[in-house]
């Protein structure tokens, strides 16, 4: 397989040779993308980007970290914001367990630190949601500390660098990529480094058809030399996805609709819902969505119509939501609940003042889209 790289140099070098390290350096300091977090690299916005970057990609994340920043500016502003208030600037990126860290740690660093955010891993650790990764990204990033930052995008290049047969997930795997990390690393030069390699599996070592053309350090892969690319990193078997059907009411009285609030432990803590649930093996969505409602809230309804069907995927699970216009029958009926921790009739164009999770907030677009639902 032919090859010409950007340096113009076809010579083989040996992952070994810490110059890689430079060579990165010098690639990211020429092709970095211009992202907000990175204009002046504040402590803050650093740790809110990293972990809006956990589990969600970055073309996403930049619109939602501009908001953030402009609504919370500083820790002092979450720590002092509601938990509602959060998590409607958080709908739409999911693993909302990343908002609830974010305001329990702001309640420490403001109380601890005094607003300061640590800049030793250790302590950043203690804080709730900030696990190495993070630690070590916000350690190397915001405050220059000499660290690896392991994400997977890091792990890819690194396994293909040394053409690591193992899966990544194995214990040995992930000491093995940090001692190759820190060897790699210029001293001083962590926040470029470390960037650097993250970009470089963003934009080059991508999982699927790498350019290994574009590539800056092509000459020291030994995937690359032994045509495993394809094959690294190695990976365990995923378990296949779930599929979950669900149904649930847009259940409406006097112009108004009825929403409840999930616990705030467990799947989607603290976000607003219609309600209804799963639905049983040799069930209908028709028969589920009135079952539901009688458990959660003690109340029989008429359906008068399905509304929408919607497909979306959380986590492991592909879920196929029912949504039915109904109303309480016979009327006059008070909601018990049994389930969610609070509940509000509210009319349908109040509904975006409050956090859904992304199936819901997909209905409520259908809602306000079909305003001859009368609802």
């Amino acid at each position: 397989m032919a090859k010409t790289s950007s340096s113009g140099s076809n010579m083989r070098h040996d992952p070994e040779d810490e110059s890689i390290g430079t060579c990165l350096v010098e690639w990211f300091c020429r092709n970095q993308r211009p992202l907000p977090w990175r204009r002046h690299y504040d402590p803050y916005a650093v740790w809110i980007s990293e972990t809006m970057l956990q589990q969600t990609q970055m073309t996403k994340v930049v619109p939602y970290f501009e908001r953030w920043m402009d609504r919370l500016p500083n820790v002092r502003a979450v720590a002092e914001a509601s938990l509602d208030e959060l998590l409607q600037l958080w709908e739409g990126l999911g693993y909302y367990s990343r908002v609830r860290h974010l305001k329990k740690a702001a309640d420490i660093i403001l109380a601890r630190y005094g607003g300061q955010i640590p800049s030793d891993e250790k302590a950043l650790r203690r804080l709730p949601g900030i696990g190495d990764y993070t630690a070590a990204a916000i350690a190397s990033l915001a405050f220059g500390r000499d660290v690896p930052v392991l994400d997977g995008n890091a792990q890819r290049v690194t396994a293909r660098l040394l053409d690591w047969e193992k899966p990544v997930e194995d214990s040995h795997t992930k000491k093995a990529f940090q001692q190759a990390l820190r060897r790699w690393m210029p001293p001083g030069r962590a926040r470029e480094f470390n960037q650097a390699v993250m970009e470089l599996g963003s934009m080059v070592c991508a999982p699927r058809r790498p350019a290994c053309d574009a590539c800056p350090v092509f000459s020291w892969c030994r995937a690359y030399a032994a045509g495993t690319v394809p094959h690294r990193p190695v990976k365990t078997r995923r378990l296949a996805a779930e599929q979950v059907t669900v149904a649930v009411a847009v259940l409406h009285d006097n112009g108004n609709v009825f929403i409840q609030k999930r616990p705030p432990g467990g799947l989607m803590a603290g976000l607003w819902e219609f309600p209804g649930g799963k639905v049983e093996e040799g069930e209908s969505p028709e028969e589920a969505v009135k079952r539901e409602l009688c458990e959660e809230l003690g109340v029989t309804v008429k359906l008068l119509g399905k509304i929408a069907e919607i497909r979306h995927a959380v986590t492991r699970f592909r879920i196929r939501l029912h949504a039915f216009r109904c109303v309480l029958d016979p009327s006059g009926q008070i909601p018990t609940l049994r389930s969610a921790v609070e509940a509000l009739w509210v009319p349908p164009a109040f509904l975006d003042r409050f956090a859904f999770p992304s199936a819901n907030r997909r209905l409520i677009r259908i809602l306000q889209e079909h305003s001859g639902l009368d609802l």
